[in-house]
C-alpha cells in the first residue's frame, strides 16, 4: 500500500492563521508568509512514493478554497484540539502508513518524508522533533487500532508536546527522525532559512 502524507492547513486569512507570528510582523504579513510557505512546501514534497492529502480548516471554507491545488484530495479537520483532529485524520485515512505534517516548517523536503515512512517499516510510530519540544511530523504504521488515549492530555504549544504525545502510545516502538524548526513567532523567521 502506498503511504499517505497528510498536510494540515488553515485558510491563510489575516488573524486566523499564524497569529503568534502576526503579533510580531502583522497579521497580513503572517498570512502572506503562511500562504507562500505552504505553496513552496507543496511543490517540494509531492512524490510518487506517497499520496498527499490536505486536511483543511475551517472545514467548509477549506474544502471550497481555491488557494490550495485542486488536484490534491482534501478532508476537513473537524472540531477539537490538535490531538483530537490528528487522531480523527489518522482514523479516516486509507489503510497503511500515515504521516501528518503542518505547513509551517520550511525545512521539510522529500528526504525527511521518505526517512519518516522508512522508519515506520520497523516502528509503530514516528515523530519528527521540533527544536522547541514539539514536533513537525507524527506518523503511525496503522497495523492495528489506535490506543484509547492516543494524543489525549497533550500540552500543545509547549516544550512537553513531544513527550506527552509519545506517552500516549504506551508500549509502541517509537522512531525519531530529523529535528527541524517550525515558525511560531517573528523570532523564528531568521532561523528558518
Amino acid at each position: 500500500m502506498r503511504p499517505t502524507l497528510v498536510i494540515m492547513l488553515k485558510e491563510p486569512r489575516p488573524g486566523r492563521v499564524k497569529t503568534r507570528l502576526g503579533q510580531g510582523i502583522g497579521m497580513v504579513a503572517a498570512a502572506w508568509w503562511f500562504r507562500h510557505q505552504t505553496a513552496r512546501l507543496l511543490r517540494r514534497i509531492q512524490d510518487p512514493r506517497w499520496r498527499v492529502v490536505l486536511a483543511v480548516a475551517p472545514d467548509r471554507d477549506g474544502m471550497a478554497s481555491r488557494i490550495w491545488p485542486a488536484h490534491l484530495p482534501r478532508v476537513a479537520q473537524g472540531r477539537g484540539d490538535l490531538g483530537e483532529r490528528m487522531a480523527r485524520i489518522m482514523r479516516v485515512m486509507p489503510r497503511g502508513p500515515v504521516c501528518i505534517i503542518g505547513g509551517d516548517i520550511p525545512g521539510i523536503g522529500r528526504a525527511q518524508i521518505a526517512r519518516s515512512f522508512a522508519a515506520l517499516g520497523a516502528h509503530d510510530a514516528v515523530f519528527g522533533p521540533a527544536s522547541d519540544g514539539g514536533y513537525w511530523l507524527i506518523g503511525l504504521r496503522r497495523v492495528g487500532g489506535m490506543p484509547a488515549g492516543f494524543l489525549h492530555g497533550v500540552r500543545w504549544s509547549t516544550k512537553h508536546a513531544l513527550d506527552d504525545s509519545v506517552a500516549s502510545l504506551p508500549g509502541a516502538r517509537i522512531a525519531l527522525v530529523d529535528t527541524l524548526r517550525d515558525v511560531d513567532t517573528a523570532a523564528d523567521l531568521p532561523k528558518a532559512h
